[in-house]
């Protein structure tokens, strides 16, 4: 075994090499022996800085590829052992090894392997074993022992051993202790949910949900509240991991706003230009169009009042056009798969707008879990990825839905199911002509759409509602007829619903009896 060194020891072993020498080198200053394993030792060596090997200090060579270099009682005892107690440190010179006061460690790139689509073994191996039991060790132990695991603390970490002449003060330690568990909580949760979905388990025992911050944000929903978004890993287009490229810091109610746009447009594919504008989480404007400057005109159109400060969602890389006509109203986010470098400049004009590029749709048949918090718990579901396209509408009145009906009952339909419940969505020629969200009352929800299509009709000097020979969705059953009865009264022609109320028949009835197409989905979307 080899004989114990002469002074305290800095363990340095890191994936991500970013400035380690350098703090490598404050380290060495101030008379910490610096031990490291593999591809971080020949950094530190390359920058003349004398090294350690960590298999020098255990006498035991790295084995299994690596596998196993630091699964050893020589460094868990460095990094264990409570200094003010005598057996400790008794039993640590009896395995000739040394305290370990520093640790300074970052894990393999397992969420970054996974996010590439490597294979099941390739991601296997990118597991740390001997990183998170050491960063555990040094956390348990920061009484004694301070440990780093991420390189944007390296700064702080100099101004203190310059401020303390080489000394770390105990409370820098239980601040970087406290990061250490969230960073291997972190890490094992994405470990767990990749695991979860090898073997297909939806809703485990043992939940975990981890992070990354990507960025703090000015306040929360509430300039009382705090509130900042974080990456969980998950390989999917969206406002959380999307590149901005213009405006202002983006709030945490852009973020809300921008995924709920996203998303929806994400249902439509790529193929159809198709514009989504939402305003608090929820749809007031989408259209289809001939191209992307008329499918946006049309949303906007949906509801003028609602558009002014909304965030607009395209399915296609945005085009210079669009970007004009987006830049003559105040709009707070645009979100787009790509954009041009036109487009770019002329948002990147007008610094109140922001805009963000994905680089790609969402799918929405894609599985997941979503997590809503509530007091003393969380809830948790399976991703809604029921899609129109899949579903097998089913006539129930006489009269069935002509072609254009049918088109615009799909159109609506899919709308709807992002509108907070209960959910009224009329839709006319592919674009959305009124929406009645998050109501007490479905008839209340039909009022509300009713009269912001007679609102947008005094404001277009149209001599009917835009609901005028309208479909009309609504997320759930009509639990009476007064709900259809009011729809139709308000224009439409053609209704689509799950069905599946007590009620149903008296509903229908109020269908024929005033030659309404509608049809049964079987599937409810209810958004809380």
């Amino acid at each position: 075994m080899a004989k114990k060194q002469i002074g305290p020891f800095a363990l340095v072993s890191v994936t991500d090499k970013t400035r380690i020498g350098e703090v490598a080198a404050v380290l060495a200053k101030y008379d910490f022996q610096l031990l490291s394993t593999g591809g971080t030792a020949k950094v530190l060596a390359a920058a003349e800085l004398a090294v350690i090997e960590v298999s020098a200090l255990t006498g035991i060579p790295e084995m299994m590829d690596g596998r196993v270099k630091t699964l050893h009682p020589v460094i868990h005892g460095g990094l264990l052992a409570v200094r003010s107690n005598p057996e400790h440190m008794e039993a640590l010179d009896r395995l000739g090894g040394g305290g370990i006061d520093v640790l300074i460690v970052n894990l393999y790139p397992f969420a970054e392997t996974v996010a590439k689509g490597a294979d099941f073994d390739t991601c296997a191996e990118e597991i740390d074993i001997g990183g998170p039991a050491m960063i555990r060790g040094a956390a348990k132990n920061h009484n004694d022992v301070l440990i780093v695991v991420d390189p944007e603390d390296y700064n702080d970490l100099v101004a203190e051993l310059e401020t303390n002449n080489g000394v770390v003060k105990a409370e820098f330690r239980r601040r970087m202790a406290a990061k250490a568990f969230s960073y291997t909580a972190w890490y094992d949760s994405a470990i767990a949910a990749w695991l979860r979905g090898q073997v297909g388990e939806l809703l485990p025992k043992y939940f975990t949900v981890g992070g990354i911050r990507k960025q703090v944000c000015r306040y929360g929903e509430n300039p009382h509240q705090a509130g900042a978004i974080y990456l969980t890993g998950e390989n999917r287009p969206g406002a959380a991991t999307a590149r901005q490229v213009a405006g202002k810091e983006m709030s945490l109610n852009n973020y809300a706003d921008a995924d709920a746009a996203f998303e929806l447009v994400g249902e439509f594919g790529a193929t159809v230009p198709t514009c989504v504008i939402v305003k608090h989480a929820n749809p007031c404007g989408v259209a289809q169009g001939m191209d992307q400057k008329q499918a946006y005109r049309r949303a906007v159109e949906c509801d003028r009042t609602s558009a002014f400060g909304g965030v607009v969602a395209f399915n296609q890389i945005l085009e210079l056009s669009t970007a004009l006509e987006i830049a003559k109203i105040f709009t707070e986010v645009v979100i787009a798969p790509d954009a041009t470098e036109a487009a770019i400049e002329v948002i990147g004009s007008k610094p109140g707008i922001r805009l963000l590029l994905t680089g790609g749709l969402p799918d929405p048949r894609a599985t997941g879990l979503t997590v809503k918090p509530i007091a003393g718990g969380l809830l948790v579901q399976t991703r809604d990825n029921k899609v129109e396209t899949e579903l097998d509408f089913g006539i129930v009145t006489r009269r069935g839905p002509t072609h254009a009906e049918a088109e615009d009952l799909r159109f609506a339909w899919t709308v709807a199911k992002h509108v907070k419940s209960n959910a009224i969505v009329f839709a006319r020629h592919m674009r959305t002509v009124g929406v009645g969200a998050g109501q007490m009352s479905r008839v209340d929800s039909v009022h509300i759409a009713a009269q912001k299509a007679q609102e947008m009709a005094k404001a277009l000097d149209l001599p009917h509602p835009t609901t005028k020979g309208s479909v009309v969705a609504s997320d759930a059953f009509f639990p009476f007829a007064d709900g259809l009865i009011a729809a139709i009264v308000a224009g439409a022609t053609a209704a689509i619903q799950p069905g599946g109320s007590k009620n149903d028949a008296e509903v229908i009835k109020a269908a024929n009896d005033r030659d309404v197409a509608m049809v049964f989905t079987k599937v409810r979307h209810f958004r809380h």
